[in-house]
């Protein structure tokens, strides 16, 4: 484990702002944990954690206490369920596009339509992460956790997480530090159904077909990255944390509204009705590539905020509400945003 103190944490995070640790721990090897917790008990405040930093907004003045930066990684097959699908154990700190591509190496469904989305696997439950038709949900199995209140390891199953749309128990919460993960995958040539037209329509197949899993793969980054959802991939929204916005949950009376507006519409697997966020933002006015605030404007590529030169915290933040208000005045629906703010 390595320890340094008044650690700069912007260069951590995929948006490049923010100020420092007090004191950063970075864990490589897990057993070195309960060090960790004892080291944490004598710093001021709820120890942090962080993956790869690729959804979170730190405050200008950084973290006074510790904070974790997970990098432990390893992932390794430890049996079968009862209906077949193979168990895959995952370290926290192990990178999800690893684990997926990983996956689907191995000929194993149930992930690979989250190809291309970066940060940790650890951060999976804590988000339900989901992309495409799949999410964290349909395949997590269980977590095993420090509980910071019970002062013990803890194992969760994926009902005791309450995965929700990107939510769970682990959302907004300091109580859990997820250590390791439990997914069942089925082996399968074939990806699981295309369930959305833009990528059926990258494979020029029907909606609702299986293909093999590395063209599924392929046909996903095509996507992301014409929404510059990739990192890397644009050259000029690169201090991204991709979408900020939930979809937000509406009522059947907007739903009815906006269906009439032809705003795209959809139900979700928690059974919500759910309008999508983009829409909302182009109704509300807002143009690709346009300035909100200093340092921070709209994606050229998407309906998402991005920082540039000059940005801060205080900034993006200034930025999300000023588009959340613009929203709520011009199509009458509040946005909220599903990023982690340190």
């Amino acid at each position: 484990m390595r320890v340094t103190h008044e650690a700069p944490l912007a260069p951590m995070t995929t948006l490049g702002i923010g100020g420092p640790a007090g004191v950063l721990f970075e864990l490589f090897d897990p057993a070195d944990f309960p060090e960790f917790v004892t080291l944490a008990d004598a710093s001021p405040g709820e120890p942090v954690c962080l993956g790869a930093g690729s959804n979170v907004v730190v405050s200008d003045a950084g973290c006074e206490g510790a904070v974790l930066r997970m990098s432990t990684k390893g992932l390794r097959m430890t049996g079968s369920t009862a209906d077949g699908r193979v168990l895959v154990e995952v370290q926290a700190g192990h990178p999800l596009g690893d684990l997926v591509d990983t996956t689907i190496a191995e000929g194993l469904t149930g992930l690979e339509m989250l190809v291309g989305i970066p940060g940790t696997t650890g951060a999976t439950p804590v988000q339900n992460v989901g992309a495409y038709g799949q999410e964290t949900a349909d395949c997590l199995v269980e977590v095993t956790a420090w509980d910071w209140e019970l002062r013990r390891m803890v194992t969760l199953d994926a009902a005791a997480c309450g995965l929700g749309h990107r939510t769970s128990v682990f959302k907004h919460s300091r109580r859990w530090t997820l250590l390791t993960l439990v997914f069942a995958l089925r082996r399968s040539a074939l990806s699981a159904p295309v369930t959305y037209r833009t990528v059926a329509g990258v494979l020029d197949v029907p909606v609702g077909s299986s293909v093999p899993l590395e063209e599924v793969a392929q046909a996903v980054l095509t996507v992301r990255r014409s929404k510059g959802m990739v990192l890397g991939c644009s050259g000029t929204d690169d201090r991204s944390v991709g979408s900020v916005f939930l979809s937000p949950e509406i009522s059947a009376a907007q739903a009815d509204g906006l269906r009439a507006r032809h705003a795209p519409v959809n139900r979700f697997p928690d059974g919500s009705t759910r309008v999508s966020a983009s829409w909302l933002i182009r109704q509300a006015g807002f143009e690709l590539g346009t300035p909100v605030v200093t340092g921070v404007r709209l994606s050229s590529l998407h309906y998402t905020l991005v920082a540039d030169e000059g940005a801060t915290a205080a900034g993006f933040t200034r930025a999300i509400e000023l588009v959340r208000q613009e929203v709520l005045r011009r199509t009458g629906v509040r946005l909220t945003s599903e990023l982690d703010f340190l």
